[in-house]
C-alpha cells in the first residue's frame, strides 16, 4: 500500500520547528549565562552494593544505574562528568527515602486522600504506558521523501545564528575592597595581550581564574552572542577576529577577551538535522496515532452527557 504523503499544517509545523530549532542551540560555556539543570527522577530501590547510605536508607549500584539509564544520552554524560551534581542527587534521594520511612511509620500511605492520589497516579501511568503500546510508529517512518518535505517546509527556520569563538582571561572579584586592584590587574593583562595576541593562551593558562577555560588556554568554544553574559556580549560584538578587548567588568569580575574565530549565520543542512528531524516527525506521528485511537474509542459506543447533572457540579 502506498504511504500517504506527510502533510504538515501550520500549527503542527510550528511545533515541529520549535522542537528541532531548540536542539540546534550550542551548549553552555564559562562566559555564558548559566541555566539550572533539572535533576533526574528517582529510581526504584533494588538490591546490591551500597553507593551511599543515610541511617537505614541506602542507594545501591543498580538503582543509580537505573537512574542514569533513564536519562537522554547527553544528560547522562553531563551528569557523569559532574560529580557534584551526582552527589547532590544522591543526598536528595537519601533524604527522600528517609522522609518516606517516617511517613510509612505513621501509616501515611493509608490516609484516604493519599490513597486517592495514588490510585489517580497509577491510572495515569497505566494509561500512558498502554497508549505508547497502541501508538507505535512504523520503523520505516519517515521516508526519505517525507523527511525532505518536512525539511523544505521549515527551511526558513533552520538558520543558525552567527557563532563566535571566544577566549578569555577571567579575574574574579570576591571582595568589593579588592575591586580596584583586580581592575588594574585585568587592565595590565589586557595591555600585554593586545601587544602580543599570540601570547593570549599562555596568559590565560597562567592567570585566568576560570579553571575550565584556563585549561584550554582560555578557549570557550563557538557560541551565539545571545548565550554570553551582556557585558561580554557587547565587547565581543565589537571585536575583529584576532583582536583582544580592554578589561570588561561583569557582575562576577573582569574579563579580557580575544575573538579567535567567527562563523556567519547559515542554514543547517538536512544531513545535520536528519536525526533530530526524524525524532520530531516520529513523535508527531505517534501523537497523531494516539489521538486517532482515542477518537476511535469514543466512536465505538453512544456517548451521552447529562447536562442537568453536569450543571449541579458547575453551580
Amino acid at each position: 500500500m502506498k504511504k500517504p504523503t506527510l502533510m504538515l499544517g501550520a500549527g503542527a509545523l510550528a511545533v515541529l520547528v520549535v522542537a528541532v530549532a531548540l536542539s540546534l542551540r550550542p551548549g553552555s560555556d564559562p562566559v555564558a549565562a548559566q541555566q539550572p539543570t533539572p535533576m533526574p527522577p528517582p529510581a526504584p530501590a533494588s538490591a546490591g552494593p551500597a553507593v551511599a547510605r543515610l541511617g537505614n536508607q541506602q542507594i545501591d549500584l543498580a538503582e543509580l544505574k537505573s537512574v542514569l539509564a533513564s536519562l537522554p544520552a547527553e544528560s547522562r554524560e553531563q551528569l557523569r562528568a559532574n560529580r557534584g551534581a551526582l552527589e547532590t542527587w544522591l543526598r536528595s534521594r537519601l533524604a527522600q527515602k528517609a522522609v518516606l520511612e517516617q511517613a510509612d511509620a505513621q501509616g501515611w500511605r493509608q490516609r484516604p486522600e493519599v490513597e486517592q492520589q495514588t490510585r489517580a497516579a497509577a491510572e495515569q501511568i497505566v494509561f500512558r504506558d498502554y497508549m505508547l503500546s497502541v501508538s507505535q510508529v512504523p520503523a520505516d517512518y519517515p521516508s526519505a521523501a517525507e523527511l525532505q518535505q518536512a525539511y523544505d517546509s521549515g527551511k526558513a527556520q533552520w538558520v543558525t545564528p552567527p557563532l563566535y569563538r571566544v577566549s578569555q582571561i577571567f579575574l574574579a572579584v570576591n571582595d568589593p575592597q579588592n575591586l580596584d586592584a583586580v581592575r588594574r590587574q585585568a587592565q595590565d593583562l589586557s595591555r600585554r595581550a593586545q601587544a602580543a595576541p599570540g601570547d593570549f593562551a599562555a596568559l590565560a593558562t597562567q592567570f585566568s581564574q576560570d579553571p575550565d577555560t584556563a585549561a584550554r588556554g582560555g578557549d570557550s568554544g563557538l557560541q551565539p552572542l545571545q548565550q554570553l553574559v551582556p557585558e561580554v556580549r557587547g565587547a565581543v560584538s565589537r571585536l575583529k577576529v584576532g583582536a583582544v578587548s580592554d578589561a570588561v567588568q561583569s557582575a562576577a569580575g573582569f574579563h579580557v577577551l580575544k575573538l579567535t574565530a567567527q562563523q556567519p549565520a547559515r542554514t543547517a543542512t538536512l544531513d545535520e538535522l536528519r536525526e533530530r528531524l526524524t525524532q520530531a516527525l516520529r513523535a508527531q506521528r505517534q501523537e497523531q496515532i494516539a489521538k486517532a485511537y482515542l477518537e476511535g474509542m469514543l466512536n465505538t459506543a453512544t456517548l451521552s452527557i447529562d447536562g442537568a447533572e453536569l450543571n449541579k457540579v458547575l453551580e
